[in-house]
């Protein structure tokens, strides 16, 4: 990498693709912290944004994707805090205000004024409106959106700001309802790049049975290797399977990681009375609330957006003692294409990451 010049995966157009260009190395100001970057993940996310057309995202053009970043920090602005210079960390990805009572708790992925940011053009994060970590240098807002890795892997740091993230902030919404019961049941519909993470967090931090459901083989080998006590295909029959599996009283939980028609259809199935419904896949499925309707009653759905910062500092030392470890496929930054192309057609397990070469 040159000390005056930096590579970043733009987006330059809507509908993209995106280009790999050169820009002038950035220099911190006032609370700016400079990160190195040794990976960034891709997700669906960033196709979504890659693909959008002229006004379907309040963002300005143009702008650099990743909203998954690990580095290091290599310069600082004159009043930055936090990490110091050489410390290795992660980028907390959604960016609030600031200012809010949300934010000042850490809840920046809530922030007051989101809609606000977004309407003024601003962007709301990290390869979102704002030049993000699909590069080999990123410039971050401020030192409280960092959160110090250690030694943990770059491959394996990065993901944890998303996936990570947003799988252990449902995990928390729907832990209420499992408590501490071995006996309780928690259904994760989907077990890709977040539904494999739900998995171990689950295990990790709650006693619950862990059912899973997938529509691939392979998804299911996934589901089992992160410690699932069950897993099955989708099939007409997959609602009474799992309702076998609860003792005939059904879910205290589901974790819809899909969010189609088809998932939603099947959480409704299987999820018992008084029971929590976790919706985060964006699969455009349509679920009609009406009392009485097709919910248990007591049901409480939940649209949980990524997580908080305390939340990625605990998703982080889960990941150092062990209990969580992301499968990832690695690309070179400069094989972007080429990682865009296989996530596009589902040929990655687990998440893919890029790497600066």
């Amino acid at each position: 990498m040159s000390t005056g010049r930096t590579r970043a995966l733009r987006l330059t157009r809507w509908g993209g693709p995106p280009a790999l260009t050169e820009a002038a190395r950035p220099v911190p100001a006032g609370e700016e912290v400079l990160i190195e970057v040794e990976a960034a993940g891709l997700c669906r996310s960033d196709l979504h944004v890659i693909d959008a057309r002229e006004g379907d995202l309040p963002y300005r053009l143009p702008f650099t994707l990743g909203h998954e970043v690990a580095g290091r920090v290599v310069e600082r602005g004159p009043t930055a805090t936090g990490p110091a210079v050489g410390e290795r960390v992660v980028v907390y990805g959604p960016w609030g205000c600031g200012r809010c009572a949300r934010c000042a708790a850490g809840a920046e992925n809530y922030c007051d004024r989101r809609t606000a940011l977004d309407a003024d053009g601003v962007g709301t994060g990290a390869g979102l409106g704002r030049d993000g970590g699909m590069a080999d240098l990123m410039l971050v807002p401020s030192g409280r959106l960092l959160v110090p890795v250690g030694d943990l892997a770059a491959a394996q740091a990065a993901p944890l700001s998303d996936a990570g993230l947003t799988a252990y902030h449902a995990v928390s919404s729907v832990r209420p309802a499992l408590g501490d019961d071995p006996s309780a049941s928690v259904v994760v519909l989907g077990v890709g790049g977040l539904g494999h993470l739900a998995v171990q967090i689950l295990r990790a931090t709650t006693s619950a049975q862990v059912l899973a459901v997938d529509v691939r083989e392979e998804a299911l080998v996934l589901a089992d290797e992160c410690g699932a006590h069950f897993a099955t295909l989708l099939r007409p029959d997959t609602a009474a399977v799992l309702r076998g599996r609860t003792g005939g009283v059904g879910a205290a939980a589901v974790l819809d990681f899909v969010g189609s028609d088809s998932s939603l259809e099947l959480a409704v199935g299987v999820l018992r009375a008084n029971g929590e419904l976790a919706v985060v896949g964006s699969g455009g499925g349509e679920l009609r609330v009406r009392k009485p309707g097709v919910l248990p009653p007591g049901t409480r759905v939940s649209l949980p957006f990524w997580g908080t910062l305390p939340e990625l500092e605990a998703v982080v030392t889960l990941a150092r003692k062990g209990s969580l470890r992301v499968r990832v496929a690695e690309f070179p930054l400069s094989g972007a294409a080429e990682a865009i192309a296989r996530l596009r057609s589902d040929a990655v397990r687990g998440r893919a990451v890029l790497v600066p070469d």
